[in-house]
């Protein structure tokens, strides 16, 4: 219910994904008169979409904890509960992210063998796409919680990518060994000994190199590094605009590119990557970025549908007692 773009964004999303997948129940959660309206008009009857009612709404701006404590019978807080009794296989919002979390690391826990959750997301690069984690459920990160969040990204990538063993690289500020502080050294040591496949350090020159299929790092500099990268294709996007439309002669190359730069820009569509999972958690939670539209939001529908399919709590505790014995 608190998306930027109101619930019209999911309830089209549902039915793009009713017409998508013949075993797929969903079910709404919010205001259920607003929710019924809307699915009506644009769902129509169909058995496999539900209604569940909540009274309340958590804002974007609201605190965490205060969301957590006050607002037992949120959309948010509904939809994660359903999650926890079974009725549920996974939970997808657009809402407040630090509320997500927080609720969802109250109401699910964590899986054993995992300390704190963290935020992974797939990001285009070059040959195709990586995945890179934490990108700030927590802004410090020790070296055993590292390791942990490499065993968690392996499994994503696998589970979205298909690779049979990706490629497992952690972000520093230089390629060498010798580089970085002290704790991401002891996290390239415990890796180095680990059943993944580990590839060293990676700068951050690199990463959108497809160098690597999962890139680790702390929530800090994971978030400082995918907000940069969200800005610089923003400045590229308007300075090569005011290039093209200079004068006749630019707008008339802008016009002879025109393919070229429709497929540049579908191949770096945002959308086609939304739907960042909360991983560590004991179920399956998927964050969309709040201004998503309804393609976009369709795309995290369909990446909890790949981690319900994948089991993918399941395969993290069963790599982490491989790893463990």
């Amino acid at each position: 219910m608190s998306g930027d773009l109101g619930a019209e964004v999911v309830v089209r999303a549902a039915a793009a994904t009713l017409g998508k997948y013949r075993n797929v129940e969903l079910m709404l959660v919010g205001d259920e008169r607003e929710l019924a309206d809307l699915a009506g008009r644009i769902v129509g009857d169909d058995s496999r979409l539900g209604i569940r009612h909540a009274s309340e709404i958590v804002g974007m701006s609201e605190s965490p904890a205060e969301a957590l404590r006050r607002k037992k019978d949120s959309s948010m807080r509904v939809a994660i509960d359903l999650v926890k009794e079974g009725a549920a296989d996974a939970c997808v919002s657009a809402g407040n992210t630090g509320a997500l979390m927080a609720t969802a690391k109250f109401v699910l826990k964590m899986l054993p063998g995992i300390d704190r959750p963290a935020i992974i997301a797939e990001i285009p690069s070059l040959g195709g796409s990586m995945h890179m984690l934490d990108l700030g459920a927590n802004t410090q990160a020790t070296p055993e919680q590292l390791y942990q969040y490499a065993v968690m990204g392996s499994l994503v990538a696998a589970d979205i990518n298909g690779i049979a063993s990706p490629r497992i690289a952690l972000l520093n500020i230089g390629a060498e060994d010798t580089k970085g502080h002290e704790g991401v050294r002891e996290a390239a040591a415990i890796l180095g000994d680990s059943g993944l496949n580990y590839v060293g350090f990676i700068e951050g020159t690199d990463l959108l190199s497809g160098k690597a299929d999962v890139i680790v790092t702390d929530g800090f500099s994971g978030n400082v590094a995918l907000k940069t990268m969200e800005g610089t294709v923003g400045v590229c996007k308007h300075l090569l605009g005011n290039a093209f439309r200079r004068n006749w002669f630019t707008r008339f190359q802008a016009f002879v590119a025109s393919p070229v730069l429709r497929s540049m820009a579908a191949s770096m569509d945002s959308r086609k990557y939304n739907g960042a999972t909360l991983v560590g958690l004991n179920g399956i939670v998927i964050k969309s970025h709040g201004s998503a539209d309804a393609f976009a939001f369709q795309h995290a529908v369909d990446t909890a549908i790949v981690e319900v399919r994948n089991q993918l709590p399941e395969q993290i505790g069963k790599l982490l007692e491989k790893e463990a014995a």
